[in-house]
């Protein structure tokens, strides 16, 4: 029986017993046994050259089958490791069930023994996933990223994709990472958030959700600043509900992870060089091809290079109600970002120039941030308000003030609103928001 394969010896097909939902104590007494043949029957395939899709689940079965020999197991035990083995070789590796966990919105693969994911904005250390070695890493990361087109070697040692499911996917391997092949997975949300779910987790107040809600129906040009890991596209698909039915809306993106409910929206998505290193078209190219689409509103993902000036001139030049995000630590520090990318276009236009541009562009800007708990709020809702010595000055609307942190980590802080009318408010009064005014009284 050595030389059949485990359909053949066992005449029913492992893999149609539906065993991946069944936990291993639930088949194996010896999850020690368990580890072992897993890691056995992986390590003999990655030190082999796989072959093509077609002959592969052939290739498994006799691997498997071969290296199981004198083992005394069940045809459950056997269907089990062929599920594992599977995973391992033809899905998405020992990641397969982070993948598929919900709770999970982020992975980390530092090395074969050190996988972290983020849950509810920690990252923890992950003891139930590991890799056999680097090798492994990298034969995973390869199965990953050949459907979509994309490779990485020794010639191409970094890659940057977006899965099937709209999920991001950066990998770097040797010579560029000096500790070995490193994954890094952010998760594509499946369920698409409101703003009542921003509200029930804290993230903001009603008054500043009414506030947002009327900035963004009102056609103000909107900034949403935070860092990495933030919220910030979260916000941004948040606030686009706001928009109205009637309207062309264009939403540009590095990967389409907008998920607008209006019928009349175009997604532009960019798009990397090829082998030959031509086709590239980046987000400027697409802002710019925006313009002679007729939209009503024009969304970007996130602003991080020249097409910042593109986007300040759409803004300056009649397409109201701009929303986009960029990586800024706070509101100052989002206004100095928008300079600097508007001079990297090496135009001669002198800073005083450019700065009125902004000032003249951006109504609010937005700051979420995630705090030490890893819980996410918008801790400042800033208005521009004008010139001051050469300077763009701002004035806070809404902030979050911190207090401390309690004894299990939490992070204590209170909302606050500025007992004024703001100046963006006669531009929302003359369009007929003027609801909103006892937020301020």
């Amino acid at each position: 029986m050595a030389n059949k394969s485990l359909t053949e010896a066992f005449e029913v097909k492992p893999k149609n017993l539906n065993t991946s939902n069944v936990k291993d104590y639930e088949i194996f007494n010896d999850k020690s046994l368990l580890e072992e043949l897993r890691v056995k029957i992986v390590q003999n395939l990655i030190e082999e050259n796989i072959p093509s899709d077609e002959l592969l689940e052939d290739y498994i079965n006799n691997e498997i089958d071969r290296t199981l020999t004198g083992y005394d197991l069940s045809t459950l035990e056997r269907g089990h490791i062929f599920n594992l083995i599977q995973n391992e070789i033809m899905g998405y590796g020992p990641i397969t069930p982070l993948l598929e966990d919900n709770a999970i919105t982020e992975i980390m693969v530092n090395d074969p023994n050190e996988v972290y994911v983020e849950i509810d904005g920690k990252i923890v250390k992950d003891e139930t996933v590991s890799f056999i070695n680097d090798k492994h890493i990298i034969r995973t990361i390869q199965r990953i990223v050949q459907p979509l087109g994309r490779t990485i070697d020794a010639a191409n040692p970094m890659v940057d994709a977006r899965l099937r499911d709209g999920s991001r996917l950066n990998a770097i391997i040797p010579p560029l990472s000096l500790k070995g092949p490193v994954l890094t997975i952010r998760k594509f949300n499946k369920k698409l958030e409101s703003i009542d779910d921003l509200l029930r987790r804290g993230s903001l107040t009603v008054n500043m959700a009414r506030f947002l809600e009327a900035a963004v129906e009102a056609k103000l040009n909107i900034i949403i600043s935070g860092g990495t890991g933030s919220g910030k596209t979260t916000l941004l698909n948040i606030l686009s509900g706001f928009l109205g039915e009637d309207e062309r809306i264009i939403t540009i993106e590095d990967a389409a992870e907008l998920k607008l409910h209006q019928k009349h929206v175009i997604s532009l998505e960019t798009r990397l060089t090829n082998y030959e290193g031509e086709g590239e078209v980046t987000i400027r190219d697409l802002v710019r091809n925006s313009l002679r689409m007729r939209p009503d509103r024009i969304i970007v993902g996130e602003v991080r290079g020249k097409e910042a000036f593109d986007m300040m001139q759409a803004m300056n030049t009649g397409h109201e109600g701009s929303i986009t995000t960029l990586h800024a630590n706070n509101p100052i520090d989002s206004l100095n970002r928008l300079e600097t990318m508007i001079l990297m276009n090496e135009m001669e236009i002198p800073v005083s120039a450019v700065r009125g541009y902004i000032e003249n562009a951006i109504d609010i800007i937005v700051q979420i941030d995630r705090l030490s708990d890893g819980k996410r709020k918008i801790t400042s809702i800033s208005e521009v308000s004008g010139m001051k010595d050469g300077n763009i000055t701002l004035k806070e609307i809404f902030s979050f003030k911190l207090n401390g942190i309690s004894s299990d980590g939490s992070v204590m802080g209170e909302f606050g609103v500025y007992k004024r009318k703001p100046l963006v408010y006669e531009k929302l009064a003359r369009k007929g928001f003027e609801n909103i005014k006892d937020i301020f009284e």
